[in-house]
């Protein structure tokens, strides 16, 4: 057994997102995935590193026809408990074998780039979300930022004289490979490299949960209305680009267009 699949037979992604940061990470990304899916007649959704099926497992409840890929068998395990009509399998997103070119119109990313390390495993997976998404189709991706993960874990959490020592920073703050064994971060740089590599063309980038995660016991003590004011601020400000770098995750949503 890998240590990420040690890590999430532990880790509780579905609660997670049921969080109240959670759910602003959740609303958020639901809508900018809905205002790709109105775009295309019939849709077909591919759910790379699908977890627990938090995503797919709702879109095929909309009616939507979902795939999903998952790596580790304890997610898929339930998933498939949900007994969604999801199709879901086992597979890795550096492989996707199974299924042709130009399979679907929507692809989500939005699990795998937590993990991969190394820009070439990035790349590899952005070229296969590419190769089986239709021309013209869109591929939303899912990224860690690395000042989140600099800000609280070094400084907040007291761990910064402790990553410096063990040489886990550049010296401007960028979180080298060793500061975390299971999760990868990057920078805005990192994730417009990327993108142009793969030969995708960027239609907007989006903090997915912007300062949600900086607050959650404000969130928490929210009452209802109140934390239905905060999702309303956060949606009127996700696409600024001053909220970007520091959100914990962003979505790159990028189409499949004629190089």
């Amino acid at each position: 057994m890998t240590e990420l699949e040690k890590y999430y037979n532990k880790f509780n992604e579905e609660k997670r997102l049921l969080t109240r940061h959670g759910r602003v990470e959740y609303v958020t990304s639901m809508k900018y995935i809905h205002a790709c899916l109105e775009k295309t007649e019939n849709p077909a959704i591919l759910d790379i590193g699908a977890g627990t099926g938090r995503y797919s497992v709702a879109l095929a409840n909309e009616g939507y026809d979902v795939t999903a890929v998952e790596l580790v068998r304890y997610n898929l395990g339930i998933l498939k408990q949900k007994n969604s009509t999801v199709k879901a399998y086992q597979g890795n997103a550096l492989q996707l074998k199974r299924f042709p070119n130009e399979s679907f119109d929507v692809t989500l990313l939005f699990g795998p780039m937590y993990h991969l390390h190394k820009e070439e495993e990035k790349l590899q997976a952005l070229q296969e979300a590419k190769r089986v998404t239709k021309m013209g189709g869109h591929i939303l991706v899912a990224y860690c930022m690395n000042d989140f993960a600099v800000l609280t874990y070094a400084f907040k959490e007291g761990h910064i004289l402790e990553a410096k020592e063990n040489h886990m920073l550049t010296e401007d703050f960028h979180c080298l490979p060793n500061a975390n064994q299971l999760y990868s971060v990057v920078r805005m740089e990192d994730i417009y490299a990327l993108s142009e590599k793969a030969g995708l063309k960027r239609e907007k980038i989006i903090a997915a949960d912007g300062p949600a995660n900086y607050m959650r016991p404000i969130l928490n003590g929210l009452e209802e209305a109140a934390f239905d004011a905060f999702i309303q601020y956060h949606l009127a400000t996700c696409e600024r680009m001053d909220m970007m770098g520091a959100s914990a995750h962003t979505v790159d949503i990028l189409r499949k267009v004629q190089e």
